[in-house]
């Protein structure tokens, strides 16, 4: 018993936040073993920053990149050249001493410009012609004694689908395998484009130019060893390196948890356990390219290629050769492959050790462990400066590998871990003291906004009488001809209040959704403020954000009421509503009796955005806001001036707008025509040039906007026949009257 008290009284101390916290960390431990791709999102976000502040900086250049850019298409014509020009390019390659050539290309089918294809291709020819043509060698075999003749890698490709079966005859690449299999490691692919079978028997080295785009589409890592069509292949560029040192054979380390590294005489390069490098990125390096024509028209210096490898690629936008890098957003893919090889040629690589994930999963739970143990000891203050201290020393220890040691270990997850721990304990002690304030927001959540009732939960000394002035934006709501569907369930009250809580709800929601404040129902109308009880310094964008989420949610209520009726066999009547939105000054408070009260708002912008909402069946568009609102924002939605009223009772004229949608809308050629038809309308409405006005609207019932306009063209052609009839004041400044609400 004794015992069994001791462990109750250690289950106290420890607590359930603690004990829930404990469970949490392992659940993070499994997370990282796992590793989804939003974690893996995060910790290359964090590589790729390491790469921005400090890339790797060149001490040389041991790589040159021939490019076939525009300048050698437009010397020599559009691309693919003959294999003639090919095998000039790699007899002058050869001739400039270059050590190893290799093609970022493939020739996987015969040449077209072969001159037995022009004597079958070319009519009007006599036999001996024809003769004589087919026989002359084809371009594939000069390509081929070129090859021969000199040390040239081809390049080949990895397919999403199998292609012909491999030809067994070909070479191979030796592989020695030290430690376990790597084959069910290595990226792999279902099917291989190879080369001509007469060009791959003359070249010294075959290897796959693939490189695998990231989830976010960012080049990292590029495979060093690939399985294709059942073959294990080296990349290009470690064939490259294989060449270069004269070795048949690649050594490919494995453990259990994966590949380690793949090394040939001379260079080991370590990998992530799926054999594939992290590359260590430079800067797009211009001073490494030199132009194919120029090689070609010998405008090259041998100084310029002898002792380099050699890589014959494209940056030419039309070949649709470009990658993204942590450094650069576009970056023809053939560097990527000279960055790989400078990496390994000035002993820069970086890598990302195996053991890695043991060693970040350890820090985890230690962190873990000392937050779970001290933070309920320490105040807010004391955390949060041992937090800082944590997070420094994570990205301190993680910068420092990086920048010393050229080593990958991601600090993100053990301080996301730390962190998420950290929270759940500040989470335990928010739902204690909220338990406090229960009393307060049941008694009053019924009827008041839960932001006032917040205020109310921290400071009950607030339910008193009065008033503030304060900036806000008024909303009114209504829905359209709601009488005509009340009728329909004159004999089903029930589906009635039914469906005006189907749509209350959304509409409420999309207010409070915004930080808005239900002011009142008024039926199937609903009045609600923004500013008030809280400050909110976006109130005018945050209010027609609403009024745009109000549309969108009845839209889609109708959708389901539209199904509903079909399949009951009922008819359907949708539901549209209108919307009033006005900024300016207001009077907002508790407001009300000794006894009842009610924190509502009062002054001339509610009275205004009263009228604006009963006046949008007029203009054709839902959602109508007065100046000051509109002009807030302007940067944010898609707006449209309607109109220059007087509302009864006021002198002062107030220009309307509509809200037609969000920001994106503003760029569309069809908004863009429709604001330029109102803007052209009005202005020759305001200046009395009532032809110039029905021409304009007249173009605009035939353009693609004309049913959004048709009830403001209506409006504008009515007014119009009556000014011509009795023209107005010489004083008139182009406002009208409202005098319906």
């Amino acid at each position: 018993m004794k015992r069994m008290r001791r462990v109750r009284r250690l289950a106290r101390r420890f607590g359930r936040a603690r004990a829930a916290c404990v469970v949490l960390l392992m659940v993070l431990a499994t997370l990282r073993i796992g590793d989804p791709p939003a974690l893996e999102e995060v910790r290359l976000r964090a590589f790729d920053m390491f790469q921005v502040i400090q890339p790797r900086v060149k001490t040389a250049r041991p790589v040159v990149i021939v490019d076939i850019d525009e300048a050698s298409l437009a010397r020599f014509g559009q691309f693919p050249w003959p294999r003639t020009r090919i095998a000039d390019l790699v007899d002058r390659l050869s001739g400039l001493k270059a050590v190893v050539i290799a093609f970022d290309i493939a020739f996987p089918e015969p040449d077209r410009t072969n001159p037995a294809a022009a004597a079958d291709a070319i009519a009007g020819l006599d036999d001996a012609t024809r003769d004589r043509l087919r026989a002359l060698p084809s371009n594939d075999q000069v390509l081929a004694e070129a090859v021969r003749r000199s040390r040239v890698v081809l390049g080949e490709s990895g397919m999403s689908s199998a292609a012909a079966p491999l030809d067994p005859s070909l070479p191979m690449t030796g592989l020695a395998m030290l430690g376990g299999d790597p084959q069910p490691y290595l990226v792999s692919f279902p099917g291989l484009l190879r080369n001509l079978p007469e060009l791959e028997g003359a070249a010294a080295g075959r290897g796959l130019f693939t490189i695998r785009n990231e989830r976010d589409g960012i080049v990292r890592r590029v495979p060093m060893l690939m399985q294709a069509q059942g073959a294990t292949m080296p990349a290009l560029t470690f064939e490259m390196l294989r060449v270069a040192t004269r070795t048949d054979t690649i050594f490919v380390k494995s453990d259990r948890a994966g590949i380690r590294s793949i090394a040939v005489q001379g260079f080991e390069i370590p990998t992530d356990r799926n054999g594939q490098l992290w590359v260590h990125f430079a800067r797009h390096d211009p001073g490494i390219y030199v132009s194919a024509a120029d090689v070609l028209d010998g405008r090259v210096p041998a100084d310029r290629v002898a002792g380099r490898l050699v890589l014959i690629g494209t940056s030419a936008i039309g070949l649709l050769d470009t990658k993204t890098t942590p450094l650069d957003a576009v970056m023809p893919g053939v560097e990527i492959h000279a960055q790989v090889l400078e990496s390994a040629l000035t002993r820069t690589v970086l890598s990302q050790p195996n053991y890695a994930i043991g060693a970040e999963l350890c820090v985890a739970l230690l962190l873990g462990a000392i937050v779970i143990w001290l933070a309920p000891m320490f105040g807010p203050v004391t955390l949060a400066a041992m937090g800082a201290a944590f997070a420094a020393a994570l990205a301190g220890a993680s910068w420092f590998f990086y920048s010393q040691h050229r080593l990958l270990l991601d600090f993100t997850y053990p301080l996301l871990s730390t962190t998420l721990i950290y929270l759940a304990l500040i989470f335990s002690n928010f739902v204690r003291e909220q338990r406090q304030r229960r009393r307060i927001r049941s008694a009053f959540s019924r009827y008041l906004s839960p932001a006032l009732v917040e205020q109310l939960a921290e400071a009950p000394e607030r339910l008193v009488l009065g008033g503030e002035e304060r900036e806000m934006t008024i909303m009114f709501s209504d829905v359209r001809g709601f009488t005509a569907i009340a009728e329909s369930y004159k004999h089903d009250p029930h589906g009635l209040t039914t469906l005006m809580n189907r749509f209350l709800t959304p509409l409420t929601n999309a207010i409070l959704e915004r930080n808005g404040t239900i002011d009142k129902y008024m039926g199937d109308a609903i009045m609600a403020f923004w500013n008030a009880p809280l400050d909110d310094a976006a109130h005018q964008i945050n209010a027609c954000h609403a009024a745009l989420d109000m549309l969108e949610r009845i839209e889609a209520l109708n959708v389901v009421r539209e199904a509903e009726a079909a399949n009951g066999g009922h008819a359907y009547q949708p539901i549209q509503v209108g919307i009033g939105l006005n900024t300016g000054t207001c009077v907002v408070g508790n407001m009300g009796s000794d006894l009842r009260f009610d924190y509502s708002v009062l002054g001339d912008s509610v009275n205004l955005a009263s009228r604006l909402e009963g006046q949008s069946r007029h203009y054709g568009f839902p959602i109508i806001a007065g100046s000051a609102t509109a002009l807030a924002a302007k940067e944010h939605f898609a707006i449209l001036e309607l109109d220059f009223i007087t509302v009864k009772g006021k002198s002062e004229p107030e220009v309307i707008y509509a809200i037609a949608g969000p920001a994106e809308m503003v760029n569309s050629a069809c908004f863009q025509r429709l604001r330029n038809l109102t803007i052209e309308m009005l202005a020759c409405y305001r200046s009395r040039d009532w032809d110039g006005a029905l021409d304009v609207i007249r173009r605009g019932r035939h353009s693609e906007a004309a049913d959004t306009l048709a009830r403001l063209y209506d409006l504008y052609e009515a007014r119009i026949v009556a000014f011509r009839q009795q023209p107005p004041e010489p004083d008139w400044n182009g406002a009208v009257v409202l005098v319906a609400k």
